[in-house]
């Protein structure tokens, strides 16, 4: 399961190698997008239960795309993201009991508590939050960014946004801006075709989303954000690009997100049949572990990846259950910084 090597003209030209991963990759990525699928199944099951409160916005069908993206890293760049973010903050490194301790508002946390599933963030996975104003993040990245180039550290910062947010005006002043300055920024929209419940055919004039950032010289790629061989393979070459100098680099990523927009939502704007045919022809996980086996990966391997995420994620649940909720005074921590 070699890299695969490819030139821009060869993707010109239609003839690019299938992009492929080792087998340590492979198996990494299997691990690291199972954990995120069964991790976001069981906060789906907490949140029926009433131990999730407020907004909940699951990641599931759309693990390749973070995880091919964090493969592309190096320790020290920073990631951040819209509201659906739990995906992204395991991918970073970050712990699953944290994470649901959060979503189940206790003081084993990120947050403490007080941030929920929209609002937990890690300096030390450089993870910079999920954020809850649609577009927001955008303006956000770019000031990362910004600072990198500023510090001369090397370090670049990939943006993460959806379809959605994808014609908001502040998006464009930050590809300005990033373009401007040739900021180390990496954007990434994530299209999963539905902005809450609007198709994005019914709500961007934009048919190839990756050029937005044409007007001001940002080069873009659409990607079968469905492929996390395909996800990585062009994750290397924005993220060389962004870290050479060269200033921002857009990733146009079409995935698919099975559940609805949020738990709320019952997606009655698409058909079932369109679900099950995303699930069962373009699911992520089930096209790596098919390509696992047919280059030799035993089904006992995959079995022993399967047994230690599920009590990963059972660990998780019991952790935040058994944490406390934050005493009262915690709203008084956390809100003033005090410069020396």
């Amino acid at each position: 399961m070699a890299q695969a090597a490819e030139t821009p003209a060869a993707r010109r030209r239609g003839k690019a190698k299938e992009p492929t991963l080792t087998r340590e990759q492979g198996l990494k990525a299997y691990r690291d997008m199972l954990l995120i699928r069964r991790f976001e199944e069981k906060a789906g099951q907490l949140y029926g239960m009433g131990l999730i409160g407020g907004f909940c916005h699951l990641y599931i069908g759309q693990e390749a795309v973070v995880v091919g993206m964090q493969m592309c890293l190096e320790p020290g760049d920073q990631v951040i993201t819209s509201y659906r973010d739990h995906g992204h903050m395991l991918a970073t490194g970050m712990e699953a009991r944290g994470v649901m301790a959060e979503l189940t508002g206790r003081i084993g946390g990120y947050s403490k508590g007080k941030g929920g599933s929209m609002h937990m963030f890690s300096r030390e996975k450089g993870f910079y939050g999920g954020h809850g104003i649609v577009g927001a993040q955008v303006s956000l990245g770019t000031g990362i960014a910004f600072a990198n180039a500023y510090r001369g550290n090397g370090r670049v910062c990939v943006t993460y946004f959806g379809e959605g947010a994808s014609n908001q005006g502040q998006v464009y002043e930050s590809f300005n801006l990033a373009a401007l300055h040739r900021l180390p920024v990496v954007y990434v929209i994530e299209n999963n075709k539905y902005g809450m419940g609007t198709s994005v055919d019914r709500a961007s004039a934009s048919r190839d989303l990756s050029q937005n950032g044409a007007p001001w010289g940002i080069p873009g790629e659409q990607v079968d954000g469905m492929n996390v061989a395909a996800v990585k393979e062009a994750g290397m070459r924005a993220v060389a690009h962004a870290r050479a100098g060269k200033g921002p680099y857009l990733l146009e990523m079409k995935t698919y997100r099975y559940r609805g927009h949020s738990m709320s939502d019952p997606a009655k704007y698409r058909t079932r049949e369109e679900v099950q045919r995303m699930r069962e022809q373009h699911d992520c996980i089930d096209t790596l572990r098919a390509s696992l086996l047919a280059d030799g990966v035993t089904e006992a391997e995959l079995k022993a990846i399967d047994e230690e995420v599920k009590a990963i994620v059972a660990d998780s649940a019991e952790f935040a259950q058994a944490s406390p909720e934050p005493d009262p005074s915690e709203l008084w921590t956390d809100v003033l910084v005090e410069a020396g």
